[in-house]
């Protein structure tokens, strides 16, 4: 519900509109009553009533009908928001408007129900389950595209490079590496970037605020178009080989969205994790739920599951032996174990989470917003994708460059070791989570030997990659956010972790894994700010059931802690594109408040012309405002 007269001090932010056209319906409404539209009696005539362009007599009733359409405001005009209105939080767009998916139980409802009979009924639930089925294997296939397409694209970028790093290295000429980084980086980028800004812009970013809004009765246009899940699953797959700080996870489910409202199973095939992605959909997405409908997304899920498994038992030349791990593949920690004493750093680092967490979410929100104000044209979204994209190379580079920091070679973690600055047998530490891609970056610091990355190099790789994680989400093209926070949390948690083995040298328990781990859930808490699908998720990931304690207390007390001062990325980004989206609970005190303050009412008074009463009935929305009638009409 729109504030449109007065302004409401809720939770401590004031709502107000600040839209012209709507103040000026407002003013017209608490005008005098000789003065206000529609208020003469029968016997008076409007001026100009009844005339054409002013003329005398006629019955034309242009003039009037004009000045009713330029006196009223209603939210299904689309008004562009004001500049000043743009990426302000209390801002509520008249682009968007609410659906009704509650049944409207009347007697033409009922009537049709009984000429139906009970054979439809059993054929309309066979075909829910029917499309469920189809819309787990489409959402499988769709991801396992993106995926294979990605890795063999990946595989050419990054063996190409170390190629000519190597040789750049040896001919002490390290230009014709660098400028190749920044060129295999931009090109796929502009690719994604064109996508997102010119052929379907509502496929940029990573498309849950979107379903989210969808899903909780918001007509959110062009969400769920095949021109959409095209440009988002080739668009993520350009993003991702481009190298910036994104990942597949938001845009997967997206196109489960697009291809069946199946924002489960998208999140099921990005992590190969059933009961996970039905909690995600439970917790983030859907306002209306019921036990029919819990069965029929776990069983999408699972249909989900089974025919990623098929697809990738197959393309690794071992078909029919399902035992994959998702696209996701985080590596098991089958020894992971924690002492009793060890919940007081965990609790640390959730604080640490939801600290940072909140610093992420408001540097977003500035960028956020002088993007919505300054660049706001699709060429100047190209250009600034392409700008990040070859500073995440600058970036990259010179810390490889700069940092020398040397290990063995560990052909299990790194595929494509560089020598930069190193002896023989050795590599750079830093070119090792470069040089790959940020999944398998994640998994690198989960599982990667002890004093494998130093302190420095942690401590830098977290600072860069954090601001330019927050730079990357809300560019013009598909991205995600799951991998970005998770690998800025492994990071800092790493060096809690090789403090932990400083302080106790010769613990089986301080391991840097562990806390990597933690510490990725805990940024992951604080900048979405869920907690039970998360728990599940990462705990299916990890492949240990006993470390679900740890994890839910670290994801809790990191919302806790960013609640206090800013609401999740998604919530903020929904409120800034001014979606008028329902939470699940009202305000604080919002009991005190009477309807006639939030928004007024306007009576119908016979003797109107009907060109007003025409205006008046169709300008409004097809859902979410009721108007009382009377049921006799005299003149």
């Amino acid at each position: 519900m729109v504030t449109m007269n007065s302004q409401i001090d809720l939770k401590g932010r004031t709502f107000e509109k600040r839209n012209q056209s709507a103040q000026h319906y407002v003013n017209g409404l608490n005008a005098p009553e000789d003065e206000s539209l529609g208020t003469e009696s029968p016997g008076d005539d409007l001026p100009n009533e009844n005339t054409v362009d002013g003329g005398d007599g006629g019955g034309g009733d242009s003039d009037e009908c004009d000045t009713a359409r330029a006196s009223t405001f209603y939210v299904d005009q689309q008004e562009s928001p004001a500049h000043e209105d743009r990426g302000q939080l209390n801002h509520l767009s008249a682009a968007f408007e609410s659906l009704d998916y509650d049944t409207c139980i009347n007697s033409v409802w009922l009537d049709e129900e009984r000429t139906k009979g009970y054979t439809f009924i059993v054929k309309k639930d066979a075909a829910r389950w029917l499309v469920v089925l189809i819309t787990g294997v489409l959402t499988a296939l769709v991801a396992c595209a993106i995926d294979i397409t990605i890795e063999w694209l990946s595989k050419f970028k990054y063996s190409w490079l170390k190629q000519y790093t190597d040789e750049g290295v040896e001919n002490d000429t390290l230009a014709i590496p660098f400028f190749l980084w920044g060129a295999l980086n931009v090109g796929p980028v502009l690719i994604a970037a064109f996508l997102g800004s010119y052929v379907e812009p509502v496929a940029a970013g990573s498309g849950i605020p979107q379903v989210k809004c969808y899903l909780n009765g918001v007509k959110v246009p062009r969400v769920v178009r095949i021109k959409t899940l095209a440009s988002k699953a080739f668009g993520v797959t350009m993003s991702v080989l481009g190298g910036l700080a994104v990942g597949k996870e938001g845009p997967m489910i997206h196109s489960g969205a697009v291809i069946a409202a199946g924002v489960s199973q998208g999140k099921t095939t990005s992590f190969q994790r059933d009961f996970g992605g039905v909690l995600f959909s439970l917790e983030e997405g859907a306002s209306f739920w019921n036990q029919s409908l819990t069965w029929r997304v776990f069983f999408g899920a699972m249909m989900s599951v089974f025919t990623l498994n098929l697809v990738l038992s197959a393309y690794n030349g071992v078909p029919g032996k399902l035992a994959y791990n998702g696209l996701l593949n985080f590596g098991k920690f089958d020894d992971l174990t924690y002492e009793i004493w060890e919940f007081i750093p965990f609790l640390l680092m959730g604080i640490m989470g939801g600290l940072l967490g909140a610093l992420y979410n408001h540097i977003n929100y500035k960028l956020t917003a002088f993007r919505m104000k300054y660049i706001n044209r699709p060429w100047r979204k190209i250009v600034e994708a392409v700008f990040v994209a070859f500073m995440t190379a600058v970036v990259a580079f010179l810390m490889i460059y700069l940092l020398h920091d040397c290990r063995e070679i560990d052909t299990k973690s790194s595929e494509y070791p560089i020598q930069m600055f190193c002896n023989y047998g050795e590599e750079n530490a830093a070119a090792a989570i470069w040089f790959q891609t940020p999944e398998k970056s994640v998994r690198s610091l989960f599982h990667d030997p002890t004093d494998s990355f130093s302190w420095t190099t942690l401590g830098v790789f977290f600072t860069c990659y954090f601001f330019l994680a927050c730079w990357t989400y809300g560019l013009g093209i598909p991205s995600g956010l799951f991998i970005p926070t998770l690998l800025c949390g492994a990071a800092w948690g790493r060096l809690v972790g090789k403090l932990m083995s400083l302080l106790f040298p010769d613990q089986a328990w301080a391991d840097e894994g562990k806390y990597a781990l933690v510490g990725a859930g805990a940024m992951l808490g604080g900048v979405v700010r869920m907690t039970l699908s998360l728990t599940v998720i990462l705990m299916e990931c990890v492949g240990n059931i006993t470390f679900g304690l740890p994890l839910m207390i670290v994801l809790m007390v990191a919302k806790w802690v960013g609640d206090f001062f800013n609401e999740g990325l998604y919530d903020i980004h929904i409120q800034m594109t001014g979606v008028p989206i329902m939470a699940w609970e009202a305000p604080p005190l919002s009991n005190n408040i009477y309807a006639s303050e939030v928004s007024p009412f306007r009576t119908l008074v016979k003797g109107r012309a009907s060109c007003v009463m025409f205006e008046d009935q169709n300008a409004l929305p097809d859902e979410g405002i009721g108007i009382l009638f009377p049921l006799n009409w005299t003149s």
